[in-house]
């Protein structure tokens, strides 16, 4: 039996119900797109993401990589280069690829439902299928030639990396010291050392297109002086495709991780056998701009594997809950002699299932809300919109990355270990369900694309304070609107107005401490302190909006609903306000603990940890 079952119901209502994605389907650069060709695909991934992905999950885990160090060579399991080549065979790469090269017309939202079900199944296929993605890359900001380099990503099915951290140079990427001196015939020679590069190697495809930073000589220091290069591990003829000699990039060691194994995280080396040939992406020397584009992808992807992960742990232990008996109803706890009861009718059961069930369906909602708006910048710049309107969009996409990215990937890890896995009891703790994998595998997601620290510091600093709070004022007011419509959970509501304002105390307060920064360095400390907290505390409120919203639909239609819909209506009224009354108080304790921030801890010695 799979390990994964997909919850595509849940999907479908989020599109269709909660985010009404029909209404941008048929029109415009979605013209052949409906939605029962929608669900269709989603239908056919969940059947090959239940089956022929899910079946080499394990394996993959047991057997990992084999790096054979005198080539430098990475070969996988059998059974997951089967899982793969279905992936693969099945053109669902495509669904990341320019139309112009053959790829898929679809909304963000229906291409982000369909990589969860593929990150929920077995998260090394998708990560493996980067060169897809990262052909979109290469094409729209390539030269004509690298647009050739494109089409062959694509038609080839080669496979990519993103190479940015240095054994010295990880979250700070502008320490970076791998060097690029430019050829006689315009090409590059890059040297340096590069680390944790996901998808390093691997005989699941002929050519890997690596993305490197490095910094032309004579470039300045810091990010600003580092470019993007494009380095296949095999040269190749540009206008056919065929493969030429082997280039000097190499894999030096292949990291032995806590989980994810399947998925080869390598050391490797530039330049030292023979040179590494690089191309300059689109002829400028813009890198960290260009790597950003790569990046925003990497950080969407690694939340909603995080979160799918997540789903299919709740599946899991839903499943055992219901079928596992232990003890007697508390009830009846007086009784010696009262029946066993399945585990699900325990009371701390029932709470960790819901916890569980809130947050994964919440993160979900937020997921497929974020691409909506990947939706509406796509349709804003199809038709034309004006450079304002695109703007606000773009800036409300970028405020919701280190939401879904860092408070996701936290939230899941924590869940998994916490509730997921400790509804199996010490069952959970053996290889016998897939829970410990799960958690192994889902740790990696709060240290991916910069830590969840980063992502609260991007989020303030970058996304918040730089943009002027343009962004989340827009969606404080959207939620804002939403509170004072009363009606169905109306009490909930208001609750939610309560935390909405706390939350915008502990952001003012924040600011408030960056702007005394100026006279006083000492004062950005207090933010530091607190970057992480604001982040979870948004998350916090943006998934209790969500989970509100559906509850009102789902009040509006279970009146007409029977049997399993009627069931999963219940299920939705139910979450949304088991997260509203459990979860959202908490971020009042979160503005108390911010406003009496001292800063204290920054004065005490080192020796006194």
């Amino acid at each position: 039996m799979s390990h994964y079952l997909a919850n595509l119901r849940d999907i479908e209502f989020c599109l269709f119900d909660l985010l009404d994605r029909e209404s941008i389907l048929g029109k415009s650069i979605y013209s052949d797109l409906d939605r029962a060709t929608a669900m269709g695909m989603l239908e056919e991934v969940k059947r090959l993401c239940e089956n022929d992905l899910a079946a080499s999950f394990v394996e993959g885990d047991r057997k990992g990589t084999e790096f054979n160090k005198a080539t430098g060579d990475v070969k996988l399991p059998e059974s997951f280069k089967k899982s793969y080549k279905a992936y693969v065979d099945g053109e669902w790469g495509k669904i990341d690829v320019p139309v112009e090269l053959g790829g898929t017309a679809i909304p963000p939202s229906v291409r982000w439902a369909i990589a969860e079900m593929v990150l929920g199944s077995n998260p090394a296929v998708h990560i493996y299928a980067s060169g897809f993605a990262f052909s979109h890359v290469a094409y729209v900001l390539g030269t004509d030639q690298q647009k050739k380099l494109a089409k062959h990503m694509v038609d080839r099915a080669w496979g990519a990396t993103m190479m940015l951290t240095e054994p010295d140079a990880g979250s700070d990427v502008g320490a970076g010291r791998s060097k690029a001196v430019q050829q006689p015939d315009g090409t590059w020679h890059i040297t340096g050392a590069k680390r944790f590069i996901t998808s390093g190697d691997g005989d699941i495809y002929e050519n890997i297109i690596h993305f490197v930073l490095a910094r032309p000589e004579g470039a300045g220091p810091g990010t600003k002086g580092l470019s993007l290069f494009l380095i296949p591990k095999f040269m190749f003829d540009f206008e056919t495709g065929t493969l030429g000699k082997r280039n000097g990039v190499y894999v030096t060691n292949v990291e032995h991780k806590m989980g994810l194994n399947v998925s080869a995280t390598c050391e490797m080396n530039l330049g030292e056998k023979e040179p590494a040939v690089g191309y300059l992406l689109g002829e400028v020397h813009n890198g960290i701009a260009q790597m950003f584009k790569i990046i925003e992808f990497a950080r969407m992807m690694v939340g909603t594997k995080a979160i799918s992960t997540l789903s299919a742990g709740y599946q899991q232990a839903l499943s055992y809950a219901k079928t596992r008996s232990q003890g007697g109803d508390m009830k009846e706890m007086t009784n010696k002699a009262s029946p066993r009861v399945t585990i699900i009718k325990h009371p701390d059961v029932r709470r960790s299932l819901m916890t569980q069930k809130a947050y994964a369906e919440g993160m979900r909602a937020l997921v497929l809300y974020t691409a909506s708006i990947q939706d509406a910048v796509l349709l804003a710049k199809a038709e034309g919109k004006s450079s304002d309107e695109i703007e606000v969009l773009e800036h409300l996409n970028d405020l919701l990355l280190p939401i879904v990215k860092g408070y996701g990937s936290e939230k899941a890890w924590t869940l998994l270990g916490t509730e997921s896995l400790q509804t199996f009891g010490g069952s959970g703790f053996t290889q016998d369900w897939p829970l410990e994998q799960y958690v192994r595998d889902a740790k990696i997601d709060t240290l991916y694309e910069g830590t969840t620290a980063i992502q609260g510091l991007d989020f303030f600093f970058r996304k918040i304070i730089k943009d002027n709070g343009r962004a989340l004022t827009k969606l404080s007011k959207e939620i804002g609107a939403f509170v004072a419509t009363g009606g169905n959970n109306a009490e909930e509501k208001v609750s939610l107005g309560k935390a909405l304002a706390d939350l915008q105390a502990i952001i003012t307060q924040l600011i408030t401490h960056a702007m005394a920064s100026q006279e006083n360095p000492e004062e950005i400390y207090k933010c530091g302190l607190n970057t992480t907290r604001l982040l979870m505390s948004v998350g916090d409120v943006i998934i209790s909006w969500l989970l509100l919203r559906q509850g009102d639909i789902a009040a509006a239609k279970i009146g007409s609903a029977a049997g399993k819909d009627k069931d999963f209506f219940e299920g939705k009224i139910a979450s949304s306000r088991y997260f509203v009354h459990n979860f959202l108080p908490l971020i009042a304790a979160t503005r108390a603990i911010v406003e009496r921030e001292d800063g204290e801890i920054m004065g005490v010695s080192e020796n006194a940890f």
